[in-house]
């Protein structure tokens, strides 16, 4: 998305475009993964040293109550932010905590017996296990590594 794009999506969620609002966005809209609040304010900082940690956190709560990023929360780790447009769930790996994107799929909505009164804005999945950079080895490789005494 260009610089004119980045301008008119903030407008039309009814945010202003802010310099640090901007940048925040753009990193987002550039960044392949999936980075923490903190990544992102050194991200920008590097490019607008006078952007403040604060003034990052706060437009990024507010890029996400817009619906424009979503935060994807990580159990006992920092949470990460996405800013990709296209509908999409996320796998997070357990043992090295990356966060992929994996193929939208509809989730079926609790029954309103369980919900109560509550009311759904939208059911995202959350996968986790291990990705393929952390699967073990299967036994069967590790047994052909045989050392033999002598």
């Amino acid at each position: 998305m260009d610089a004119q794009g980045i301008k008119q999506c903030l407008e039309d969620s009814g945010l202003r475009c802010t310099p640090q609002r901007y940048s925040v966005m753009s990193f987002l809209m550039e960044h392949a993964g999936h980075p923490t609040a903190a990544e992102i304010f050194e991200g920008v900082n590097r490019l607008d040293p006078r952007s403040s940690r604060a003034t990052t956190y706060n437009n990024l709560r507010d890029l996400v109550q817009a619906g424009l990023v979503r935060e994807v929360a990580m159990e006992g780790r920092a949470a990460r932010f996405d800013a990709k447009g296209a509908q999409h769930h996320h796998f997070i790996c357990d043992k090295c905590g990356k966060v992929e994107d994996i193929d939208w799929y509809t989730v079926p909505q609790p029954g309103s017996e369980s919900l109560g009164k509550r009311i759904v804005r939208e059911c995202e999945l959350i996968v986790r296990g291990l990705c393929t950079k952390c699967v073990p080895r299967r036994a069967s490789q590790n047994s052909s590594r045989v050392v033999s005494a002598v």
